[in-house]
């Protein structure tokens, strides 16, 4: 399937409207209709553009029918700003397979090999893509932490600055994703006072001008949400993320995509915990599944306007 024929855009022109204007589009993860559904009822409410991600295990937890069914039924048009990204992906015919559902935007993450085979993969993907006018995005450096099956280490490193011109040129990437200290997971930092790399970024945007940056596992970890969460029975006291200042500085730095996913776990997980311990006779799930919607709908909605700012960039 064609993912024009869901009503959906590559990422190529929202990136550079982006740089231009200075904000970053946001990349929410979803892996079920109310996922969907909140971060669609934010998006429209701000008239910001989105990415929707979807890891791996993602699909295969919603099936493809089930996925490609949810977005054709939300009844996108081109000028609705919304791509269909596969986060992470792990493999060419993982990458492959997106693109032959109807998916407008694939990673390939093969940050973890040596840089030969990172640039010879990447390539590899790019190529294919371009050939249905898809857009690609790959990673050099790599991040710790854990999210999922998907996206996990235990060692993290930068981004060398003096890779990124060679491997932009050699692969036909259209966005890099670079390490510069964020991580994977709620427990990204272990005190406040620790702040990105921005004497790399810096120096990665300025060799690479104009070029669409893109930042993985920086997910704010908006205290409020581990507090209702701890209120109401669950054990994330250590959870602490990136300062949603730092976020919105790297904007100013061709970052143009922020990938949000924890945040988004953690609004779901409150607005479940605090429904159910304020109604512990309920069993209709509508009720608390509705309440954490809205929390990721709030969610979505501040960091749209706090940290992305792409509020009315539409």
């Amino acid at each position: 399937m064609k993912y024009t024929d869901l009503g959906l855009v590559n990422t190529r022109d929202m990136f550079a409207d982006a740089i231009a204007r200075r904000y970053a589009v946001p990349a929410f993860n979803f892996y079920n209709m109310e996922t969907l559904s909140a971060i669609l009822s934010a998006v429209r409410t701000a008239r910001s553009p989105v990415i929707l991600a979807v890891s791996e295990s993602a699909m295969k937890y919603m099936g493809d029918d089930m996925l490609i069914g949810m977005i054709r039924g939300a009844g996108f048009a081109p000028r609705d700003g919304v791509a269909l990204h596969l986060d992470h992906g792990g493999s060419f015919e993982a990458c492959a397979h997106a693109i032959e559902i109807g998916f407008s935007s694939v990673m390939i993450d093969a940050s973890k090999m040596p840089f030969e085979q990172n640039i010879e993969l990447s390539r590899r993907v790019a190529e294919m893509a371009h050939q249905h006018n898809v857009s690609v995005e790959a990673e050099l450096g790599t991040l710790s932490g854990i999210e999922d099956e998907n996206t996990f280490g235990t060692t993290s490193s930068y981004t060398n600055p003096d890779d990124v011109v060679k491997f932009v040129g050699a692969t036909g990437i259209d966005s890099l994703a670079v390490a510069i200290g964020t991580s994977h997971g709620a427990y990204k930092r272990k005190s406040d006072d620790e702040t990105l790399r921005f004497d790399i970024l810096a120096e990665i945007a300025t060799r690479l001008p104009e070029f669409p940056l893109v930042l993985h596992g920086a997910s704010s970890i908006p205290p409020h949400l581990v507090r209702t969460i701890d209120e109401f029975g669950g054990k994330m006291s250590d959870a602490r993320g990136i300062a949603p200042q730092q976020l919105r500085r790297a904007t100013e730095m061709n970052i143009c995509k922020i990938n949000v996913d924890s945040d988004l776990r953690l609004a779901f997980t409150a607005g479940v915990r605090e429904s159910l311990s304020n109604k512990p006779a309920n069993f209709n799930p509508r009720e608390y599944l509705g309440a954490a919607m809205r929390r990721i709908t709030d969610t979505c909605l501040d960091e749209i306007r706090s940290i992305m700012g792409s509020e009315g960039k539409l």
